[in-house]
């Protein structure tokens, strides 16, 4: 048994029926032309030899004794039956029938007596433009077992670089599956793991306060201790006070405290609709270039502009800007554990601005900004940490944040989540068919009725757009306009930074060399009068 680490376990406290905790994607597939089996099964026998490489999907849940701690993952087979369904569609269906399947099935909970996850196949999808067959997959993993990263990891394990599936040599040594502990050895464990995790925190403080000190001295010097203790707490809960854009040679600042209140910042009901759209990736890297901005300034910019014509719309379009929580990764590089290591800032989307290139500017500073504090602050950010208690604490609390519908009166600090994970850049194959498309489905929370995946995959960048089915209906309408929004960020002038003025370089003093004096000139000095020396006169004294 391995308890769950305290990030891990939270997205299992957290689940509700109307707040489900497991993310996954949308993809289209495409069979070799002529093909007749039956994909399920092929699917299914494909996963039965890949299953020794995925550790994530051989294990379930068990709780420890009285909910007192984090619950554990020990070993467990699963029944392939029961994990990859197929659901038949009409005849001829497409993305519109898909995306509603997605919406549909993303509230349905994942069984926690099972490993936790589900693929479910759909068949009747329209043959491709030569007659291909197709079929579609929704896949379904809870967030407590993966992150973006962690699934991507996976992803590598389970598809293929050819429509002829490799051959995975079976791990032998799978290791010998340990019986279940007892009540006693459970709550042994537990215990142990309590210890452990606060030792770890423990030992991280001073360090943490070291990384915080020097960030205080480098950002609000050695004089300005008091003040620097009001922008520390600022930056710790990851919401820079001021971010100063400089747009067309005026500061312009965005403030990044409470967001505006929209339709979105609501608590959520059982209900999701779901989007998927699909970019060039390639005519977006050109474009971003152009800029100079990251994949990540130009997908903040996109959707900025596309949130804009949603409520220009719909409304009312805030006064102030629109607010992303942006999920930042904290993951080693080349570290593929199944486990979730990441964390949260904030950024301006600029969408109070009406000119687009203004809005450029304003995303590209507020990243920068971010970016700042983040090199620095995610090493702080702990994913582990004692839960002696929290279970019954976490759970009650997220039933109760839902039914008092506490995100309609809590001060509102983002409105989208925003996350963009990077994937694969060439074409894959999953049990012999070639994945066409790799639309995310992500978590929608209370308070943050929108949810924005981006991925990108085989010079595609493939959004999914994740939404509370009453707060935001119109995913479709959203999709067509981050369409609108990329054709607007193509068609931006690139605006040149204003020369720098040319320093000023002083000329080094040189010693005039002394002017000879000219014979009229030693007339005149020599008839001038030298003026006498004044001497004290004496105090006349009385005689």
């Amino acid at each position: 048994m391995k308890q769950l680490a305290g990030l891990d376990a939270s997205f299992l406290y957290l689940e509700t029926p109307q707040m489900p905790m497991h993310v996954g994607a949308l993809h289209l597939l495409e069979l070799p032309v002529g093909y007749d089996g039956d994909y399920v099964e092929d699917l299914r026998e494909h996963m039965r030899t890949r299953m020794p490489l995925l550790p994530a999907l051989r294990r379930r849940l068990i709780a420890m004794p009285l909910g007192l701690s984090n619950p554990g993952w020990i070993d467990a087979d699963p029944d392939l039956e029961e994990h990859i369904v197929e659901i038949a569609l009409p005849e001829g269906s497409g993305m519109a029938e898909l995306e509603d399947q997605v919406g549909a099935l993303h509230p349905v909970l994942l069984d926690r007596s099972r490993p936790l996850w589900k693929f479910h196949v759909f068949t009747g999808i329209e043959s491709g433009p030569e007659g291909q067959p197709r079929v579609a997959l929704y896949t379904q993993l809870h967030h407590a077992a993966v992150d973006g990263q962690a699934a991507v990891a996976l992803a590598q394990v389970i598809l293929d670089l050819s429509p002829e599936p490799r051959n995975i040599e079976a791990i032998a040594a799978r290791g010998k599956k340990r019986g279940q502990l007892g009540t006693v050895g459970m709550l042994r464990a537990a215990v142990s793991q309590q210890w452990k995790q606060t030792v770890k925190l423990a030992r991280s403080l001073p360090n943490a306060a070291s990384i915080l000190g020097g960030m205080a001295v480098k950002s609000f010097g050695s004089a300005a201790a008091e003040a620097s203790v009001d922008k520390l707490r600022a930056l710790l809960s990851g919401v820079a006070s001021q971010t100063t854009a400089v747009v067309r040679g005026k500061k312009s600042v965005s403030s990044l405290g409470p967001a505006p209140r929209t339709r979105f910042n609501v608590s959520l009901s059982a209900t999701r609709s779901f989007a998927g759209v699909t970019l060039p990736l390639a005519e977006l890297n050109r474009t971003r270039k152009r800029h100079h901005a990251s994949v990540n300034d130009a997908v903040l910019f996109i959707m900025g502009g596309a949130l804009r014509r949603y409520f220009a719309k719909h409304g009312p379009l805030p006064r102030k800007s629109l607010v992303a929580a942006v999920p930042v990764s904290t993951r080693a590089a080349g570290d593929t554990t199944s486990n979730n290591q990441a964390t949260m800032t904030f950024m301006s989307l600029g969408t109070h601005l009406s000119d687009p290139s203004e809005r450029l500017a304003n995303v590209i500073a507020s990243s920068k900004a971010m970016k700042a504090q983040m090199n620095e602050l995610k090493s702080l950010m702990p994913t582990d940490f004692p839960s002696l208690g929290i279970p019954w604490l976490m759970q009650a609390g997220a039933m109760l944040y839902g039914r008092a519908k506490v995100a309609e009166k809590l001060p509102v600090v983002a409105n989208v989540v925003i996350s963009n994970v990077p994937g694969p850049q060439l074409p894959l194959y999953l049990a012999g068919a070639q994945m066409l498309t790799n639309y995310p489905t992500s978590i929608a929370v209370h308070g943050l009725a929108l949810n924005v995946t981006v991925q990108t995959y085989n010079q595609s960048l493939d959004i999914g757009l994740m939404a509370c089915g009453e707060a935001l209906p119109e995913t479709a309408e959203l999709a067509a306009y981050v369409e609108a929004a990329f054709m607007e960020f193509q068609a931006l002038p690139v605006v040149e930074p204003a020369p720098e003025p040319a320093p000023v370089v002083k000329k080094a003093a040189t010693k005039k060399a002394p002017a000879k004096k000219t014979a009229a000139k030693k007339a005149v000095a020599k008839a001038t009068p030298k003026p006498r020396a004044s001497t004290p006169r004496k105090k006349a004294t009385a005689g």
